[in-house]
């Protein structure tokens, strides 16, 4: 074989090498983004997870402070309807005296 030949077979493996080592690095690279993502994705929904617990909890929170509300509004609806009736005994009471 002549050198020009050999310096065609040698540029051409070179080609080859840097196409192949490319192509592996390239795919190494998406692997590796892929599981970036992956790990991203997973930290992302477990925060989102925690926020709805949170949301769900302060949901019950004010159902429950609701309820006592409305206890709360009975109760002083009845203590008025009590006062109210001891006022007009008492009135009831100073007039016989």
């Amino acid at each position: 074989m002549d050198q020009p030949t050999i310096m065609m077979l040698l540029s051409a493996a070179g080609i080859i090498s840097a196409i192949v080592l490319g192509w592996i690095g390239q795919n190494r690279a998406i692997k590796q983004n892929t599981r970036s993502d992956a790990g991203n994705n997973a930290t992302m929904k477990t925060d989102v997870d925690y926020i709805k617990r949170g949301v769900d909890e302060m949901r019950l929170e004010m159902r429950d402070q609701g309820r006592r509300f409305d206890a709360l509004s009975e109760r002083v609806t009845r203590v008025e309807e009590s006062a109210k009736q001891a006022h007009h005994r008492l009135d009831r009471v100073e007039k016989q005296n």
